[in-house]
């Protein structure tokens, strides 16, 4: 079973071409002009198992809204396509995740549903290049797209790094737990309507 996607989105404002294959060893392959959703896509990917290969250029002269947000778009796309009729995965994911100081809990479903909740207060403006507001639209758009119920929250975090990446890691290895292959279930869609 390939699951695998490459999705190319342009537009006036940003060019994004995202590779994905579920089944992989965490490989990882990015050029993005923003330094620190660099790092967290490469922990993304290490933690959840995917090969993943981001290329991204955008109007970051602006700031750098637009190219984050259109990631996440692509990301889902990516998720949502490589996936198909989801017949056999586990659809259900969550992870409770410590970062140091920071605990995230986060769940997911593959429903072919949206819905977003997110908890995660921030006190710092900004995380390297990356503005903190940023992060709940990057998974919000992800979530949409991916046509998921995604909940994220973090508790007790300070550093707003830790927080950050402790939703990264967590959120991959919800996915990973959600995208694995249950045997008993290959040829099955898990749901009773018999399609998600």
């Amino acid at each position: 079973m390939n699951r695998n996607a490459t999705i190319n989105r342009k537009t006036n404002e940003t060019d994004i071409s995202i590779s994905l294959n579920i089944d992989g060893a965490g490989k990882r392959e990015t050029d993005i002009p923003i330094g620190f959703l660099t790092h967290m896509l490469d922990l993304f990917a290490k933690h959840g198992l995917f090969d993943l290969s981001v290329k991204a250029k955008g109007d970051t002269y602006i700031d750098e809204h637009h190219t984050v947000e259109d990631i996440g778009i692509v990301l889902g796309e990516a998720f949502a396509k490589a996936l198909g009729d989801k017949k056999g995965i586990n659809r259900y994911g969550f992870f409770i995740l410590p970062m140091d100081e920071a605990l995230a809990t986060v769940a997911i479903d593959f429903a072919g549903r949206y819905s977003f909740r997110f908890e995660c207060p921030f006190v710092r403006e900004k995380v390297g290049d990356l503005s903190t507001e940023l992060i709940k639209h990057f998974w919000d758009a992800f979530a949409q797209n991916a046509k998921v119920n995604l909940y994220i929250k973090v508790k007790n975090g300070e550093n707003e790094h830790h927080k950050i990446e402790a939703i990264f890691k967590a959120t991959a290895r919800a996915i990973r737990m959600a995208c694995k292959i249950d045997e008993r279930m290959k040829d099955q869609v898990p749901s009773t309507k018999g399609k998600l």
